[in-house]
């Protein structure tokens, strides 16, 4: 078949809080899947162990140094994958931090906090991509695709975690809202949900035996989820796979939602 809809030779993807986790596992099926891969990540050192890690797959990858709670740091790094990968196919705006405390006692600081960095930054680094992907359509090469991590906690509630939550219900809301508006430009946009994942905003929980037992033990497939779990719908959605698939939410959760 001269169609290969997952084939992503020639695509440029990038990947916010990539340097591990979910984003990580994002990270490692784009490359291994051809595309030029961009992360950003806050640690040098981990940036550093993941930038190796996705070289080997043989593929060009640029690693930044970015903290997505400032909007001009957000510009300047989308700008630069641009200048040094030549163009920008595909986002996933994957980094986020939780921020729990009870209701009553949540301070507008860290409430703030969690705003900023789980909803704004989400809007600074789409409205960016989105800018060149217009810019691009306009000149007769339609496409491109926005995905965000979201997270189960948008479907459903949990005590002292409103604030990570509304977060995650609001860019659901954001994507269902582009991929209307700009559709006529072969531009995607989608969620993806995640459950309880193995990753560092997570590594309390994995020690604990009655959250293994009372909530882990819960999920049908009966284990927590790892970040190389989000490969294959990141490839997906990235790839021509999905060209006429927009505005949906992706639950990825081990049946936990359903159970």
């Amino acid at each position: 078949m001269a169609f290969k809809p997952f084939d992503l030779t020639g695509k440029v993807a990038l990947v916010t809080g990539g340097n591990g986790g979910i984003g990580l596992g994002m990270a490692e099926g784009l490359a291994a899947a051809g595309a030029k891969v961009a992360i950003w990540g806050q640690n040098p050192e981990k940036n550093a162990k993941a930038e190796a890690a996705l070289k080997a797959y043989g593929g060009e990858v640029l690693a930044q140094k970015v903290d997505v709670a400032d909007e001009a740091a957000i510009v300047a790094a989308v700008a630069e994958v641009i200048a040094k990968l030549g163009r920008l196919d595909f986002v996933a705006a994957n980094a986020g931090i939780g921020g729990g405390a009870p209701f009553d006692q949540m301070t507008t600081e860290k409430w703030r906090r969690v705003t900023t960095v789980n909803l704004d930054a989400v809007f600074w680094t789409f409205r960016e991509a989105a800018k060149h992907m217009l810019e691009r359509a306009n000149n007769g090469d339609l496409g491109g695709s926005l995905v965000v991590t979201s997270s189960t906690s948008a479907i459903h509630g949990a005590p002292r975690n409103q604030a990570y939550a509304s977060t995650k219900g609001a860019v659901l809301s954001m994507v269902r809202g582009l991929a209307v508006e700009y559709a006529r430009y072969g531009i995607r946009a989608n969620s993806i949900l995640p459950g309880w994942i193995a990753t560092d905003m997570t590594s309390g929980l994995q020690s604990s035996d009655k959250f293994n037992e009372k909530a882990i033990g819960r999920v049908p497939m009966r284990r927590w989820g790892e970040g190389e779990d989000f490969a294959g719908i990141a490839v997906y959605l990235a790839s021509d796979a999905s060209r006429f698939h927009t505005g949906d939410s992706f639950v990825i959760d081990g049946g936990y939602t359903i159970f």
